[in-house]
């Protein structure tokens, strides 16, 4: 309970470290949602200008790659048969993690390799979870902090618009409903992009050879 009071207390006092931890925490495997962090924070710098939009988005980024490391690490070091173990145990399911979300994180990441740490982190579900895989199979260290930045940035960069955006028509005590309503619906539609975009640059090769 006194860890629920202090990250309400995080959200209640939005600031670029508070925003940094929260993102931290919502990027590892603990369950917290980015919905209820990035557009708040926006929204704070639209409607007072307390805030700098685009630090939100950059700490927000930094917080994210953060506890993508842990993710990335603990898999590392601990190896499949004990990441599995936690995602079975009692503490594992207190987190909403088990072995069918690391499973389906598993196979997002062998469908898409390299790139699913940056496809990922627009994925309802695997989001938070594609740091594993990656970690299990010791992708390269500067290319995992790569492809998660930008993944992470680009998601950050969607919410931080729709905070923004909606500080002017939306009251502040509908913003995470309203965020929440929308934020799957574009999440799929930046897939469906990029998706589009690789397939044109692995065309583009292909042809060329």
């Amino acid at each position: 309970m006194e860890s629920i009071g202090f990250i309400q207390w995080c959200l209640d006092n939005l600031n670029y470290w508070t925003i940094t931890l929260l993102m931290a925490i919502e990027s590892s495997f603990i369950p917290f949602p980015s919905e209820v962090v990035v557009p708040p924070a926006a929204y704070k710098a639209a409607a007072t200008g307390e805030l700098n939009i685009w630090l939100v988005i950059l700490f927000a980024t930094i917080g994210a790659l953060i506890g993508a490391l842990v993710n990335y690490f603990l898999a590392l070091w601990l190896g499949k048969p004990i990441v599995y173990k936690f995602a079975n145990s009692r503490f594992g399911h207190m987190c909403l993690i088990d072995q069918a979300k690391v499973e389906k994180a598993e196979q997002f990441f062998i469908k898409y390799g390299v790139a699913a740490t940056l496809v990922g982190r627009l994925v309802p579900a695997v989001r938070q979870l594609i740091s594993i895989p990656a970690g299990l199979a010791k992708m390269n260290l500067a290319k995992f902090a790569l492809f998660t930045s930008l993944g992470a940035g680009l998601w950050n960069s969607v919410l931080a618009a729709m905070g923004y955006y909606l500080e002017a028509i939306v009251p502040e005590e509908q913003l995470i409903s309203t965020v929440t309503n929308y934020s799957h619906e574009i999440g799929y539609l930046i897939i469906a992009v990029v998706a589009l975009a690789l397939a044109y640059i692995i065309y583009k090769g292909v042809k060329k050879r």
